[in-house]
């Protein structure tokens, strides 16, 4: 992430908070960040040169107002007329990170082989909670090598508790 784009979603989350609006706007601009990303060919036209600037911010306008906020309109805007555009998804995820800082939360990104029953997952979620003293954001991904059991990431932590993980450790203790 650059300075750039956190100075960009500094700004907007300025706005947000101003405005009481925190969870309006983290709401748009998680849809506004899907329809960039399912739409790549957008960005191209919205950063090329070839057309002009009055047209690019023409496209813009049909495209979001009357949808979303006239701030939130504003800083695609922005981002097209300074060049920056192509980076609109890493400060969609800049200002993301400062509300989850804001609302005390974080993301756990939890690896699996068998997919984990709700009992399982609200148990998890519970414990990594206390762990962590912060609302936990599950993101679940299938992982094949893990053989079995789970690994969890929160922030810069790694609990494994994955077969993997014990075999590795069994193998270590055999070499020494």
């Amino acid at each position: 992430m650059t300075q750039t784009n956190k100075e960009y979603a500094t700004a907007l989350f300025s706005l947000a908070t101003e405005g009481n609006s925190v969870d309006q706007y983290e709401k748009s601009l998680i849809e506004i960040g899907n329809i960039f990303k399912e739409n790549p060919d957008y960005i191209k036209v919205l950063e090329s040169p070839a057309i002009p600037l009055s047209e690019r911010i023409a496209f813009i306008d049909k495209a979001f107002e009357g949808t979303y906020t006239e701030y939130l309109v504003s800083f695609i805007k922005v981002l097209c007329e300074n060049g920056h555009i192509t980076e609109i998804i890493s400060c969609i995820d800049a200002f993301c990170d400062l509300v989850r800082i804001y609302k005390n939360r974080t993301i756990a990104t939890i690896y699996y082989v068998e997919p984990l029953t709700e009992e399982q997952k609200a148990s998890l979620i519970e414990k990594l909670q206390k762990i962590s003293g912060k609302v936990i954001e599950p993101e679940y991904i299938k992982d094949e090598g893990l053989i079995g059991g789970i690994k969890v990431q929160i922030d810069d932590k790694i609990f494994d508790g994955s077969v993997r993980n014990r075999l590795n450790k069994a193998k270590g203790e055999m070499n020494k």
